[in-house]
């Protein structure tokens, strides 16, 4: 029967049916919802592997209210040291669910969502925060969301020049060669972080650093930083200078107090108060806050990824995916027994 059949949605499938404009789009009604109340959206459960720094992760929402909500979750194991292997360092499903009757409506791989995701928020904040003429962009980091950076912050700004740089030459380089084929753009490798942040419009920091690879000493006026690698309360990748003198914005304002170390290490050491975040990017989006006050500002967006994104993601893959026709489609049950 066709109604108790789940969609299973490769990585393939979730990259040919979420480009990144439309996600970004997508993104901004899931941020609208996590502001305005229309979402329900626990922190998120973290359980750590004994004697490893490698974790299993639950991440629940319900996004929009009544019959029409989508519930799901994405369940993900991160393991830090798969940078250094062929896997990711991510790796999981996103489930989809209905509001009728609790249907399991589709699976998807979680890793694509994330990278997706996770870039078209960032092109969003850049939209609502970055100056209308930034060309210049560094990427510090030249991991899977390296590429998909790069796509978002193109599809909001006019980005002539990139920068890259990485812990790891190889790496920035093999970046830099792809971004140069697949988006005909000049790209240059930088020597350190600092030779890539000073003078840049646009700086996204995906790294998995610990401490900061990043100081506010380095940023240009007017700069707006991305800060998406760090997602603990004991990391960060910017120094207290680059928090201080920035006017700070989150996906979510619980989120960023309970769970990241780019907010709370500054606040621990009395350098900012809660009141330092002026807002979600929700806030932004309804015009109850205001975002830039003038040119010379600088701008930073604390990402942390919020499960209402992955669902919201999905919720949209699935809808494409039935008049499309892509997935796999199996039953998993879910009648009663005669």
């Amino acid at each position: 029967m066709k109604e108790l059949e789940t969609l299973l949605l490769s990585g393939h499938d979730v990259r040919a049916l979420l480009p990144m404009n439309e996600c970004i789009t997508v993104m901004e009604g899931a941020l609208r919802s996590v502001t305005d109340g229309s979402s329900i959206l626990p922190l998120r459960t973290v359980m750590k592997l004994d004697g490893t720094p490698n974790a299993f992760a639950a991440m629940p929402a319900v996004v929009g209210k009544g019959s029409g909500a989508s519930l799901g979750a994405k369940i993900i194991t991160v393991f830090p040291g798969n940078d250094a292997t062929p896997f990711d360092a991510h790796i999981g499903v996103v489930l989809l669910f209905d509001a009728e009757h609790g249907k399991l409506l589709a699976i998807a791989d979680a890793s694509s969502i994330t990278a997706i995701r996770t870039s078209a928020v960032s092109g969003l904040a850049t939209r609502l925060l970055a100056r209308e003429d930034a060309h210049e962009l560094a990427l510090l980091g030249a991991g899977v969301l390296s590429l998909p950076h790069l796509e978002a912050v193109r599809c909001v700004r006019d980005i002539k020049r990139v920068r890259v740089w990485s812990r790891s030459g190889e790496r920035a380089n093999e970046l830099a060669a792809r971004a140069r084929k697949q988006f005909e753009i000049e790209v240059v490798v930088s020597p350190s972080a600092r030779e890539a942040v000073e003078g840049a419009d646009v700086i996204c920091t995906i790294t998995g650093a610990r401490t900061p690879i990043l100081e506010g000493a380095w940023l240009a006026p007017g700069a707006h930083v991305n800060a998406v690698g760090a997602s603990i309360p004991t990391a960060r990748e910017l120094d207290t200078a680059a928090v201080v003198r920035a006017r700070l914005f989150a996906d979510r304002r619980e989120s960023t107090m309970a769970e990241a170390g780019d907010f709370l290490i500054p606040r621990s050491e009395g350098a900012v108060t809660d009141a330092h975040i002026l807002g979600e990017l929700g806030d932004l989006l309804a015009g109850t806050v205001k975002g830039r006050l003038n040119r010379d500002d600088v701008t930073l967006f604390k990402s942390l990824g919020l499960a209402v994104e992955d669902v919201a993601s999905l919720r949209h893959i699935h809808t494409k995916a039935l008049k499309t026709g892509a997935g796999t489609r199996v039953s998993l049950g879910g009648l009663r027994d005669g």
